[in-house]
């Protein structure tokens, strides 16, 4: 074998592999995103994981894909452990998908239609397509075919390069030499497993098999245990990806190269018994690019069929190799949905941040509610769990911050962005709640100690007050959550009602010291209640806003408000009468 040879070979290689990645992406970007919902959601029961496992990684064309994104539904919860087994089955026969494109290389143009099928003519049709809808069309999905249509042209250049590259080795007698003694199973195994290591990918490892066999060189003999070896080093990337993860997460992970290694094990032991008692007479058999596809599909398909059925026995397996550390700390349920494996696929990672922000509202909802009641009935119980609950929606701001804007980076749709920026609006709001909630506790601490006690009407007027912030706050929380833009309309008018109430307030309270109804440590206290009330309901209506904002496609929170007050839209003027009287100091 020439360098030239070489050199070509080593091309094909990077053809190839360069294709594989290039069609894998659009094809995530195409229905990946829809794929990956489809399998968090329904994958219920081990014959539906199965299924969907297959078809998901037949779409995206990566059995380590899909593994990775189950590891991250077992590592946030969102998936148990016996159902990830169950998809991580599915997945290894999808992945057996690829081989099958891979073998179309191997069609030769015999004249007549066959032709059409050649890998040359069918290389150039599938580029002309693809390198068209790339340059003349301004659909973003229309980009994303294209990437497909070119990613395969490039993956079978990259076959036939590497074809023809290694086509002189068929008669080197060292080559053949060489390919003897992977028949050797052990060392079959072995190089098998290291080479897909290496790759990070089976489908790549399967692929390189095909256009080695396209030689005429390679028997059963060799390709099986190469082809066992492939599958148990394709856990490789999955293992890296559950590092850092919780115990369900290392353990979903390490149910991937158990399954391989089981897999190898039985059809391996049971092949070579076999083969020594009766003689099968496989080991000769000359394999084809077809040949290598379809005895990785039966070999993976078989051992679905055989573990697949008993995910408990897994799941045993499993938790003896992975063991859950003594010092293992569980962080809080909703916050680990946001796991890192996700923000490689929006649809997901957006879906979790809807669910942990919505989580982080009501927190922030039921703080103020706690730092309310304070006032009427303090305890140190209470206020340690109101402190408690305080810490965490800080944590919340700073894990769901550094999630959205790390998720702000990948290329998102339309409807992603709005969803990534109604988020990061709001976040704040929810901290500067519990914020105000904590200052309430505080003043209601000091009111406590103190001893202090309101006058009959300043006791009144504030029962008015917090019936109205409570009112509020439900709205916008409500609004949010349920992505209702109807009632946030009537947030706006509400606040500015309690902004009245709390101008009134200030001024009836003025007058009470001056008549020596109140003295002036009531009055530090009741005004600091006020100040924090009026806030609450400002960041209510930022709440608000941003999701009437972002129906309208723009940010303009000064602009809404002026332009609602003057014309006196979403009937203003009604639901500011309507809460007017609902909340009087008459």
């Amino acid at each position: 074998m020439s360098l030239t040879n070489v050199i070509s070979l080593l091309g094909g290689v990077a053809l190839f592999l360069f294709g594989m990645s290039l069609m894998g992406d659009g094809l995530k970007r195409v229905a990946g995103s829809k794929m990956e919902l489809i399998l968090y959601r329904l994958a219920g029961t081990p014959l539906k994981g199965v299924l969907l496992g297959a078809a998901v990684t037949a779409v995206i064309q990566s059995s380590s894909a899909t593994s990775v994104m189950v590891v991250g539904f077992v590592n946030s919860g969102m998936m148990k452990l016996g159902q990830a087994i169950s998809v991580i089955h599915g997945a290894l026969i999808g992945t057996s998908v690829t081989g099958w494109i891979i073998a179309l290389s191997s069609i030769q143009g015999t004249g007549g239609w066959v032709s059409l099928l050649s890998t040359s003519t069918l290389s150039a049709l599938v580029a002309v397509i693809g390198i068209f809808l790339r340059m003349f069309s301004k659909k973003q999905s229309h980009h994303h075919v294209g990437d497909i249509l070119l990613g395969f042209a490039v993956l079978m250049f990259g076959m036939q390069s590497m074809s023809g590259a290694v086509e002189p080795l068929r008669e080197s007698e060292g080559f053949l030499s060489l390919l003897t003694t992977f028949s050797n199973p052990i060392l079959g195994v072995l190089v098998g497993a290291a080479f897909t290591a290496v790759l990070q990918s089976a489908s790549a490892a399967v692929g390189i098999l095909q256009a080695i066999a396209l030689t005429g060189a390679v028997t059963f003999a060799t390709a099986y245990p190469i082809i066992l070896g492939i599958a148990i080093g394709s856990a490789v990337p999955v293992l890296f990806s559950a590092l850092g993860a919780k115990v369900d997460g290392r353990r979903a992970a390490m149910s991937y190269l158990l399954i391989e290694v089981l897999g190898a094990l039985i059809f391996g032991v049971l092949y070579y018994a076999l083969d020594a008692l009766i003689g099968l007479g496989l080991n000769h058999w000359r394999m084809d690019a077809f040949n290598v596809a379809l005895v990785n599909t039966l070999f993976r398909a078989a051992t679905a069929c055989v573990l697949a059925p008993f995910p408990g026995f897994m799941k045993k397996l499993t938790a003896l190799f992975v063991k859950e550390r003594e010092d293992e700390k569980e962080l809080n349920g909703e916050l680990d949905r946001l796991d890192e494996r996700f923000l490689m696929h929006p649809p997901l990672a957006i879906e979790q941040s809807r669910l942990t922000i919505n989580s982080m509202a009501t927190t922030a909802r039921d703080n103020l509610l706690r730092a309310m009641k304070l006032l009427d009935e303090f305890s140190e119980e209470r206020m340690r769990r109101l402190e408690q609950t305080e810490d965490l929606v800080d944590l919340y701001e700073d894990k769901l911050g550094t999630y959205l804007v790390r998720l702000n980076t990948n290329e998102l749709n339309q409807q992603q962005n709005e969803a990534v920026s109604k988020y990061l609006h709001t976040l704040t709001d929810f901290e500067r709640i519990s914020d105000h909630a904590m200052n309430i506790a505080q003043t209601a601490r000091e009111k406590h100690d103190k001893k202090i006690s309101f006058s009959g009407t300043a006791g009144k007027e504030l029962d008015v007050l917090t019936g109205a912030v409570d009112e509020i706050l439900h709205l916008a929380i409500r609004c949010f959550v349920e992505e209702d833009v109807a009632l946030a309309y009537q947030v706006e008018p509400l606040e500015e009602r309690i902004d009245v109430l709390c101008d009134t307030m200030k001024l009836n309270h003025v007058e009470r010291l001056q008549r020596g109804e109140c003295s002036l440590t009531q009055g530090f206290v009741f005004n600091d209640l006020l100040g924090d009330f009026e806030r609450v309901a400002d960041h209510c209506s930022n709440i608000a806003l941003a999701l009437i904002e972002l129906q309208s496609d723009e940010f303009d929170t000064h602009g809404y408000i002026l332009d609602l007050k003057a014309r006196h839209s979403h009937n203003f003027d009604t639901m500011y009468q309507h809460y007017s009287e609902k909340y009087s100091l008459d």
